[in-house]
C-alpha cells in the first residue's frame, strides 16, 4: 500500500533564504526575472519506501507505471481527488493494468489524511527554489534532496507517525 500525492515547487513561491551583508547599505539580491516550476509525484509506504518522479508536465499514468514496475507486485494506491486522478484516461489506463495497480482516493478535501502531504512539506521546506536559476537547476535540487530521503527509510517512516495520519496496519 502507498500513500500518493503531487507537489508543486515555483520559484517564485519560496523565500529566499538567509545571507549576510556589511552593517549599514541594505543588501540587495540580484534576481532573474524568470518564473519556473516543477511538479513532484511521490508515494510513500509505511515501511519506509519512497517512490517520486519529478516533472514539468502531467505524467501520472507513467508514475503509476513506474511505480508497479520498482515494486514488483500488485500496488494499493491512496490519493486524493485531484481532477487528473479521476479522469477518463486515469480511468482507461487502470482497467488495463488493474493486475498491477488499484487506485482508492480519499474522501474530499481532506489533505490531512495524507501522509505523503508530510512528506511535500519536507520537500518545499528543504528545497530552496527560489536559489534555482532555472527549471532544470530547481528539478537536480528536487532529486537530489528526494535520492537523499529514498536512502533514509527511518525519516520516511516518521511521515507516518503523526497524530493526524497515524494508522494501524491489520
Amino acid at each position: 500500500m502507498a500513500w500518493a500525492d503531487r507537489c508543486g515547487l515555483r520559484s517564485d513561491a519560496a523565500p529566499p533564504g538567509t545571507s549576510w551583508a556589511p552593517k549599514g547599505p541594505t543588501p540587495v539580491v540580484t534576481v532573474g526575472g524568470w518564473r519556473f516550476k516543477v511538479n513532484v509525484m511521490s508515494a510513500i509506504a509505511a515501511r519506509g519506501t519512497l517512490y517520486f518522479t519529478v516533472f514539468t508536465e502531467k505524467v501520472f499514468t507513467d508514475f503509476l507505471d513506474r511505480l508497479a514496475r520498482q515494486a514488483g507486485r500488485k500496488v494499493h494506491v491512496i490519493a486524493d481527488r485531484h481532477p487528473v486522478h479521476r479522469s477518463k484516461a486515469v480511468r482507461a489506463w487502470l482497467e488495463k493494468n488493474a493486475e498491477r495497480i488499484e487506485l482508492h482516493l480519499m474522501p474530499g478535501y481532506s489533505p490531512e489524511l495524507n501522509p505523503d502531504e508530510i512528506l511535500n512539506a519536507d520537500v518545499k521546506r528543504h528545497v530552496h527554489a527560489a536559489r534555482a536559476c532555472s527549471a532544470d537547476d530547481l528539478a537536480r535540487e528536487t532529486r537530489r534532496f528526494l535520492h537523499r530521503r529514498q536512502r533514509q527509510p527511518r525519516h520516511v517512516r516518521s511521515y507516518f507517525h503523526a497524530r493526524h495520519v497515524r494508522y494501524t496496519l491489520e
